[in-house]
């Protein structure tokens, strides 16, 4: 087990290298601390919640476990600084990107003495974090579920582990659920995976029985990149729903987009004037139209419809491709458990002992 034991176990003070990735409406208190106390690294999804329930949500992880976690915030959120100053202030170890943060962000988060880990999907961005200062990177290759990019995980990992020199540990995302890819990522350089959908369909995840039966019935062709949610290619399974968007005109379109927005706003407590502030943001550092931006509320309201609601027939299932070779729903730590004991199994066939 000593050759399974990483850099980023070090630097995140975690036994096992696997970091459960801060999915929006899945990742709560719950599934992040059933997994920071299997070992693992849980990471709370806090984008989708108000500060308050975020305070909530932080205090109820650190009741439920002693072992360290992260909180996943979004490089344009209007208060992010306030939300940065309460993990500081209530000692979570780490916050985690989905893209790029800032470099007071950077700054901002090692002043208070955290460790700051983004998502990247090319080399040239993990390059420029690793030059800002980050701690780790999470690299997520196109199998993954969400937002992603068009590198598959095979071809971008090994880059971006190139990209950063060995400077800081790089983590593997997409496609990733056993302890064969584990072996895998640490072939390729990484030091550890990180994995959504395998841990959306455990035992500790909070979306809807129903719901996640229908993701243990998915194959691995059952999934989709589409632009029509909200602008972004994004993995999901497909659906009607999303065979709807796909054909549907921006005539009627954008008016549901922009009910989406108007709801996202009424749900995360965001008052007008900062929606409109934290749109403006994210048309300038993300070069959108005003019709993507308007569409930017549309993938979180779609994935709440399925994920927390159980109404899968107006909402959106995101999914790695892996959700295709799950077949059923173990608790974290059986999980985990079992990972660590196939990667072992692995390398004692890739390096077998002498006789």
């Amino acid at each position: 087990m000593t050759s399974l034991r990483t850099r980023a176990c070090e630097r995140f003070g975690i036994r096992f290298p696997i970091v459960q990735t801060g999915m929006g409406w899945v990742s709560g208190p719950r599934l992040t601390a059933a997994t920071s106390a299997a070992g693992g690294l849980g990471i709370l999804a806090a984008v989708t919640m108000t500060f308050e329930q975020l305070e909530d949500a932080v205090r109820e992880v650190k009741a439920r476990t002693s072992s360290p976690f992260g909180v996943n915030f979004r490089a344009d959120q209007p208060d992010l600084a306030r939300r940065i100053d309460l993990a500081v202030r209530r000692g979570v170890p780490l916050v985690s990107f989905a893209g790029a943060p800032t470099r007071d962000a950077i700054e901002r988060i090692h002043d208070g003495g955290l460790l700051c880990m983004p998502t990247v999907g090319a080399r040239r961005h993990a390059e420029k974090m690793a030059e800002w200062g980050v701690d780790a990177v999470m690299a997520q290759g196109a199998e993954g579920g969400g937002h992603t990019g068009v590198v598959p995980t095979s071809l971008l990992l090994p880059q971006v582990v190139e990209a950063v020199g060995g400077a800081i540990p790089v983590l593997g995302a997409g496609g990733f659920h056993d302890g064969r890819g584990l072996v895998a990522a640490l072939a390729w350089g990484a030091d550890g995976v990180a994995m959504g959908t395998r841990f959306l369909l455990t035992q500790e995840s909070t979306v809807p029985e129903g719901v996640k039966r229908l993701y243990l019935q998915a194959a691995v062709t059952d999934t989709v990149v589409t632009r029509s949610i909200d602008g972004a290619p994004q993995r999901v399974i497909r659906t009607p729903v999303v065979d709807r968007l796909e054909s549907a005109s921006p005539v009627t379109r954008l008016p549901r987009a922009l009910r989406s927005a108007l709801q996202f706003r009424r749900l995360t407590g965001t008052p007008l004037r900062e929606l409109v502030r934290e749109g403006l943001s994210m048309r300038r550092s993300q070069d959108l139209t005003w019709s993507q931006l308007v569409m930017a509320a549309n993938a979180p309201m779609l994935t709440k419809a399925s994920l927390v609601d159980g109404r899968p027939e107006v909402g959106i299932l995101p999914a790695g491709q892996g959700v295709g070779v799950m077949a059923e729903l173990p608790t974290v730590e059986a999980l985990l458990s079992r990972i660590m004991a196939e990667a072992t199994e692995a390398l004692a066939r890739l390096c077998p002992g002498p006789g």
